[in-house]
């Protein structure tokens, strides 16, 4: 891990978590819409269907969670505030990102809803254990 934080170490793998949603959501998208039309201008509108678009959904959706927890680490990080507590919502955010995928892939409804809960809260506690 170096020298860095336990946050950001987990921060670095939400990255590569976001590399290989983006790896797993276009290789489907290609076969489904064809090298032609996701190498054109797509003026024309296309769109995924099934499995395809959830991961492309689950994938746009990590892109809007990794935001917030990108925010989150950095004030805990600049504050010099990290805390087992905080380590550990760094990595419950991961572990419910990852989570999010195939249940997201796979269509099951709720238990996506708790993940994503599970994400969002876990940013927002470490947001808060410093500014509250």
């Amino acid at each position: 891990m170096n020298d860095l934080s336990f946050e950001v170490w987990i921060l670095g793998w939400a990255g590569l978590l976001w590399a290989a949603q983006l790896v797993l959501a276009a290789v489907p998208a290609n076969f489904q819409l064809g090298p032609s039309y996701l190498a054109s201008a797509r003026d024309e509108k296309r769109a995924l269907s099934g499995v395809t678009a959830r991961l492309e959904r689950a994938y746009n959706n990590h892109i809007e969670g990794l935001l917030l927890f990108a925010v989150a680490v950095v004030v805990v990080v600049l504050s010099g505030a990290s805390t087992p507590f905080t380590e550990g919502c760094a990595m419950a955010y991961l572990a419910a990102r990852v989570a999010y995928v195939p249940l997201y892939g796979f269509g099951v409804p709720y238990l996506r809803t708790v993940a994503w809960s599970v994400g969002f809260i876990a940013s927002l506690m470490m947001l808060g254990s410093v500014l509250i």
